[in-house]
């Protein structure tokens, strides 16, 4: 700043960038003497633009809209001033140095970021509003903004036109693309929009990475996890991933594909690889959160939500962590971040599976129903159809199970998940047991690694009596297995047929994996009471006590 003087007419601050005016600053520039709204309405809409954008900086977003649609008032009267009048307000301003020049404010931007801050503060309706009364002239930014907010009003459509503008004026727009591939346009149609505007110049941007179709990949790639095709955008990701070592947006892709589809061990292994490069990342930490949860890895997770509150506080997938790490200690409690998560984000769909499976667990299934489907139509994955089925069996509505189950099915006919589940609803009712063991064993023939699918089919063979075809199916695992949930179901079946040595061996194995599977620590406490000869469902000597006493606190209570 080299000072300020009146010698233009206004207050005569120079700054290399304006934009970088402080609030404190804006204030003074906005009520000077110079900035007359009756003598020099552009002036004062352009001090007005600085004080909104200072204020923005700031959050103090509903002060910016105030500020900003003044702004555009003062605009609008400028413009309608006489021609003569502008042409020799044009001649004086120019002849200072330190002056603003008139065509400086952008009344498509003041729009802009009208609606940005509508966005800030979850009014995406009026934010929606605001971005079309811009019809002509929107940059990029500009027509992600629009997508994005159609997306929002579900107006598929015009988000399909605005994200496809997108990438016309820029194929390499990757929020663009992955947004295309989930609102269900072909790989095919996405990658022609681009592929002319990569070669308009003689040296476009990464013109030698366009020789290995590394956009096309990444576009399929998005296109294939869209259609549910998990398998497919996996590898995809993974060959990328070769070509791009430590691209932490790839290994996150990779990661969240491999939890959904149950590689829980490697999505670990891919979220820590990404925290390692990047230890301030947020973008996908509460699926990393969820993982450590069921791997009982409650050090790592108190660890992660620690950073996470310590990075950025006000990101829903904080609020899913935290949800994740209260789940044990408070269900209440957990629920209500859940909740928290999904009303500074309402289209965070971990937040809805979170609140889904805690809903579920605290036996309101009713309302896990609802979490479960907002999170299907906002983007429907292997998760929220098993939320819906395992509810809708809380409900005993075997109807409605059956057809999410179906539909699941429809949606990802490679999926050894989705056929499991229909093979769920079956098990639930004696009548539906044989069609159950068809599709539990077409899931193993499909993916003969799917464990889960193992452990429903052993658990069928146990209720029909089959405890010797339950035992050598689960062995079979062990080969390539090392999961806790593996051996507490062979303890189980042992422990029914008596078999009471193999059994114990088998909880305390599952206990060496994961010390906290709480299966594994009620059926070893029952199993040992069984080897003592004792009652397992005998009540135990202090609850005779406390029973006792409370008829003892009776007694005194009449006698007083």
């Amino acid at each position: 700043m080299k000072g300020f003087s009146n010698e233009s007419g206004w207050l005569g601050f120079e700054f290399e960038k304006k934009s970088f005016f402080s609030l404190c600053l804006s204030c003074f520039l906005v009520s000077s003497p110079a900035a007359n709204a009756d003598t020099n309405p552009h002036l004062k809409a352009e001090s007005l633009v600085l004080l909104g954008d200072a204020l923005f900086r700031e959050r103090e977003y509903r002060r910016a809209i105030h500020t900003y649609k003044q702004a555009l008032q003062h605009y609008k009267i400028a413009k309608q001033n006489s021609t003569s009048s502008r042409s020799t307000l044009s001649s004086n301003r120019s002849s200072s140095p330190n002056s603003f020049n008139i065509s400086a404010i952008n009344e498509n931007e003041v729009k802009f970021k009208v609606a940005s801050c509508h966005c800030a503060i979850n009014e995406n309706r009026q934010a929606l509003a605001e971005m079309e009364q811009i019809s002509k002239g929107r940059n990029l930014q500009m027509n992600l903004l629009m997508g994005k907010l159609y997306r929002y009003s579900r107006n598929n459509r015009s988000a399909i036109t605005c994200y496809k503008e997108c990438l016309r004026q820029c194929p390499y727009v990757i929020e663009a693309v992955t947004a295309l591939a989930e609102l269900g346009v072909s790989a095919k149609e996405i990658v022609s929009l681009s592929p002319q505007t990569a070669n308009r110049s003689s040296r476009a941007p990464f013109d030698c990475l366009d020789s290995s179709r590394w956009l096309q990949r990444y576009v399929e790639a998005q296109c294939c996890v869209a259609s549910n095709d998990y398998k497919g955008g996996l590898e995809l990701f993974t060959d990328l991933s070769q070509r791009f070592p430590n691209n932490i947006h790839l290994l996150l892709e990779i990661a969240k594909v491999e939890a959904i589809i149950g590689k829980n061990d490697e999505a670990i292994l891919n979220f820590e690889k990404a925290r390692s490069i990047d230890p301030y990342l947020v973008t996908y930490m509460d699926e990393y959160a969820m993982l450590l949860k069921i791997k009982s890895d409650f050090s790592k997770l108190n660890k992660l939500v620690h950073d996470l509150l310590v990075t950025d506080p006000t990101r829903p997938e904080v609020f899913v962590a935290l949800s994740v790490l209260w789940e044990k200690k408070d269900e209440r409690g957990a629920l209500s971040y859940a909740e928290k998560s999904i009303r500074i984000d309402e289209r965070h769909i971990p937040g809805y599976i979170m609140k889904g499976n805690l809903l579920l667990t605290m036996k309101r299934a009713e309302t896990a129903v609802i979490a479960f489907r907002v999170a299907q139509e906002l983007r429907p994955d292997i998760r929220s159809y098993q939320g819906l089925v395992h509810s809708y069996l809380a409900l005993s509505k075997i109807k409605e199970a059956l057809y999410a189950a179906r539909e699941a099915m429809k949606a990802m006919p490679q999926s050894a998940k989705a056929l499991k589940l229909v093979g769920d609803v079956h098990a639930s009712n004696s009548g539906g047991r044989e069609k159950a063991k068809k599709f539990y064993e077409s899931a193993l023939r499909l993916e003969p690694g799917y464990l889960g699918a193992a452990l429903a089919l052993a658990e069928l063979h146990v209720i029909e009596g089959r405890n010797g075809d339950a035992v050598s199916l689960l062995e079979r695992y062990l080969k390539d297995w090392a999961d806790d949930s593996l051996h507490v179901k062979l303890a189980q079946v042992f422990a029914a047929t008596n078999m009471l040595q193999e059994a114990l061996s088998h909880y305390q194995a599952a206990l060496r994996i994961n010390s906290q599977n709480e299966a594994a620590k009620k059926g070893l406490d029952r199993l040992e009471k069984q080897m003592k000869g004792v009652d397992p469902d005998a009540p135990e000597e202090d609850e005779e006590n406390d029973v006792e006493d409370v008829d003892g606190d009776q007694e005194e209570t009449d006698l007083i």
